[in-house]
């Protein structure tokens, strides 16, 4: 029996942007369902929002002091 292949931290990285930009291929989407597992796509979704709010947050700051 094959043993399914796991996916990557970049392979996470890129879905999880893909995802935020909603720019996800079919098939790379099919790929995630079938070898990716969801918690790691939460927990990378999670951090990807703290970083984007937080990014946000410092151009505001230095745009308006």
């Amino acid at each position: 029996m094959e043993k399914p292949r796991r996916q990557g931290l970049l392979s996470i990285m890129q879905s999880t942007l893909a995802a935020a930009f909603g720019v996800q291929s079919n098939r790379k989407r099919e790929q995630d369902f079938t070898e990716g597992r969801a918690d790691h796509f939460i927990i990378a979704g999670i951090i990807f929002t703290a970083v984007f709010v937080l990014a946000l947050l410092l151009i505001v700051n230095l745009v308006i002091p």
